[in-house]
């Protein structure tokens, strides 16, 4: 086995090498889960004179195929360079799991590389609480605004927003692309924007992701709009946002968003509509189809 030596992977000799902080998380990270893995079990002989439960650096460097001393600076917690793909070979020769390894990525700041969102399973529990929220129409969504599940409320208020059958379940792909929902939403010019915005802050962890990077080609291609407010580069924050809808039935909507995460289901947003004056609380109910 050769150990990697890719440039962006090299240690870097500048900077204190203090361990704290960040780093300091990642070092301790690493040795505690380093000493829960013996060397039987991964095939190694037990050996004499260990000082320290479970592997030894070097040899968590010999299986990972990194160099001892890139793997030791690392463990340090020194100011280095990590590519996705080294710390990958760590990852399994640690035997961590999705949630450890998605730890490691964020504590040396490297984008991780979590399922992708088309093998969520929203929970019998998640669905309760979104129908216990109506009639405030209420959805799933992730980082990429894609929608997971709604409730009835939700499905009745935006249920005239296309044209013909939607497709993608998203959120940005439907008011770029759908002419009809791009006209229901009176203030689409000041909202967009912003969600665009903190879809770009978000991308920020998943630039290596083919469901992210092939979702923004295809909308860049089907909406040159989204594609000039993407290149802009601009970063938000999601926070609690009022929109206006004009519903066919209803009329003019005064809707105010508030966003919950859900705790065992990273990156992902309980989004409620809470009408924001009296005449839309009164106006929405002639939103529902029975």
């Amino acid at each position: 086995m050769t150990s990697v030596d890719h440039a962006s992977d090299r240690a870097r000799p500048d900077g204190d090498g203090s361990a704290n902080g960040r780093r300091g998380e990642l070092a301790e990270f690493l040795r505690a889960r380093r000493a829960r893995i013996t060397p039987t079990d991964v095939g190694l002989p037990p050996g004499l004179r260990r000082r320290t439960p479970g592997l030894r650096r070097e040899e968590v460097a010999q299986l990972a195929g990194v160099g001892v001393t890139w793997y030791t600076w690392l463990e340090q917690g020194r100011p280095i360079n990590a590519s996705v793909q080294v710390l990958d070979a760590v990852a399994r020769t640690l035997r961590l799991d999705q949630a450890e390894r998605e730890h490691l990525y964020r504590l040396a700041e490297v984008p991780g590389i979590p399922p992708d969102t088309a093998t969520v399973t929203v929970s019998p529990a998640v669905e309760e609480i979104l129908a216990s929220l109506d009639p405030l129409p209420a959805s799933l969504t992730n980082g990429r605004y894609d929608v997971l599940a709604s409730n009835k409320a939700h499905e009745d208020l935006f249920w005239a927003w296309h044209a013909m059958a939607c497709e993608n379940r998203n959120v940005l792909w439907c008011c770029f692309v759908e002419l009809d929902a791009r006209q229901r939403m009176l203030n689409f010019d000041e909202e967009m924007p912003r969600v665009v915005a903190v879809l770009r802050a978000r991308f920020a962890q998943h630039l290596n992701e083919p469901a992210w990077t092939g979702f923004i080609r295809r909308l860049s291609a089907a909406s040159p709009e989204f594609a000039e407010l993407w290149a802009r580069h601009e970063v938000a924050q999601p926070g609690s946002r009022t929109k206006h809808f004009l519903h066919p039935e209803a009329g003019l909507l005064r809707m105010r968003t508030t966003s919950l995460a859900v705790a065992d289901m990273p990156e992902t947003w309980i989004t409620v509509y809470s009408p924001a004056d009296d005449e839309t609380r009164e106006r929405l109910k002639l939103t529902r189809r029975g």
